[in-house]
């Protein structure tokens, strides 16, 4: 029978979640559920397979990509109502091609249901997120090795100090896609401050107080240099070029 426009609308109870992932890029994701406000219920703590936490693994893809999965916004278990709290995310990205060329950082979406949240102002929630290669060397040869930092960025596009995600809130999942959208910023950078100088080519290695300084600080006034090691074995004086 055909509902006239007197039939109540049953209310959608799932959020569709997308990801836009940048190339070499793979993501694990648990979205987390407890008790609704107002339920005196509690779960018991467990080892193992927990059903108030889901869990969603997708592998490398060369390239970019969208990995999407519907989530239900309440759930039941073991008599105990609860809805979705949060969903928390562990990203890989690979730099390399050895398996050990791997760079890694999380992020996090929280749902809200404190009134007064800023809502976005139109279309489904997007989060948006920037993620960052730092380069550094490490042990006695001085290999180079990368780290992923992933952070938020704001209205304007600009980085903030926290992690990759934010905050929703909950009256705009309904039926709705919540997405969040990661991008790899163009340019490496160090990973620690006063570490390398900057040189048409590149970088430069500061070579600290001596060869065997693991810190190797640039020194007012000087300029030595150390040379490293690539991934491919080659030694160079110049990231990422190895061409003065």
């Amino acid at each position: 029978m055909a509902c006239t426009s007197g039939c109540a609308r049953v209310p959608v109870d799932r959020v569709t979640l997308q990801v836009d992932l940048p190339a070499n890029f793979r993501v694990k994701s648990a979205a987390n559920y407890s008790p609704a406000t107002g339920e005196s219920c509690t779960l018991p703590w467990r080892r193992g397979k927990r059903p108030e936490r889901k869990i969603f693994s997708v592998p490398y893809n060369p390239t970019a990509s969208r990995v999407t999965q519907e989530l239900p916004l309440t759930e039941t278990v073991e008599g105990c109502s609860l809805v979705l709290r949060s969903v928390e995310f562990d990203f890989y990205a690979r730099w390399g091609v050895r398996d050990t060329d791997v760079g890694a950082d999380m992020a996090a979406i929280y749902i809200q249901d404190r009134a007064g949240v800023e809502r976005p102002e139109s279309g489904a929630p997007e989060l948006k997120g920037r993620c960052q290669w730092l380069f550094r060397t490490l042990g006695s040869q001085h290999a180079i090795r990368k780290i992923l930092k992933c952070n938020a960025l704001d209205n304007e596009g600009q980085p903030q100090g926290a992690p990759a995600g934010g905050v929703v809130p909950r009256n705009r999942l309904p039926g709705n896609t919540l997405r969040l959208v990661l991008e790899v910023a163009n340019e490496e950078k160090p990973y620690m401050g006063n570490t390398w100088v900057r040189v048409p080519q590149g970088w430069k290695r500061c070579q600290g107080k001596n060869m065997d300084d693991q810190y190797g600080f640039c020194t007012k006034g000087a300029a030595h240099f150390r040379p490293f090691k690539m991934p491919d074995g080659r030694e160079c004086t110049v990231y990422p070029t190895c061409t003065e």
